[in-house]
């Protein structure tokens, strides 16, 4: 929590594909910055290699669970994290997303074999026509903002996976915006780098 009122509550999801072996240690240096930004910060922690109806609730029940601050609820997410918030957000809790390098198209991510066929890992079977309701991309129209960001060197993430998005969200008249920033798939989450200081100037423009 900040000195003084918060401006509101930034809840932090870390990525990894959704596999136990990459847990919330990937969102805590965020949090410092967060603070200093005067944002109450909640970084969470979810089940992962379990399936995918855990992981999910645990993000929904996190968010639940969130400090109770007046103001926004911002869900940031990198990476597997942004696939996590954007979902949520169609669930109530939050008032806004920032997708950092997020997986927001699961059909793309499971046709290119992402994180080493990740998403059929995360589902526990080959993606599949009942699988829309958790792929970002096909539940467009949301009625949260939507901010994308991206590095244009991201080899990880490709940067195909916010723009996908993006259009598919304004297609549908929903509010998305992608911004596109030099770096990898890992400068989003470094707290000293530019590109999240375009992130925490994005977060002003919400207070």
């Amino acid at each position: 929590m900040p000195d003084g009122d918060a401006k509101g509550v930034a809840v932090v999801v870390h990525g990894g594909f959704w596999k136990p072996e990459y847990g919330i240690e990937y969102a805590t240096p965020l949090v410092p910055s967060l603070v200093a930004a005067g944002w109450a910060a909640w970084a969470i922690e979810y089940r992962r290699g379990t399936g995918a109806a855990d992981t999910l609730d645990d993000v929904r029940a996190a968010i639940d669970a969130r400090p109770d601050v007046d103001g926004p609820v911002v869900g940031i997410g990198h990476s597997a994290g942004g696939h996590l918030v954007t979902w949520a957000a169609g669930h109530g809790g939050l008032t806004h997303v920032v997708s950092q390098a997020g997986v927001l198209d699961l059909q793309a991510a499971y046709d290119a074999g992402l994180g080493g066929g990740a998403v059929e890992l995360f589902l526990g079977h080959p993606f599949g026509p009942a699988d829309a309701a958790v792929d970002p991309v096909q539940q467009v129209p949301l009625d949260v903002p939507v901010w994308c960001i991206h590095g244009t060197g991201d080899d990880i993430v490709p940067l195909s996976q916010s723009r996908a998005y993006v259009a598919a969200a304004t297609g549908a008249e929903a509010s998305a915006e992608l911004v596109e920033v030099d770096g990898d798939h890992f400068t989003l989450v470094d707290p000293d780098s530019d590109a999240w200081a375009t992130t925490l100037a994005h977060l002003r423009d919400l207070a």
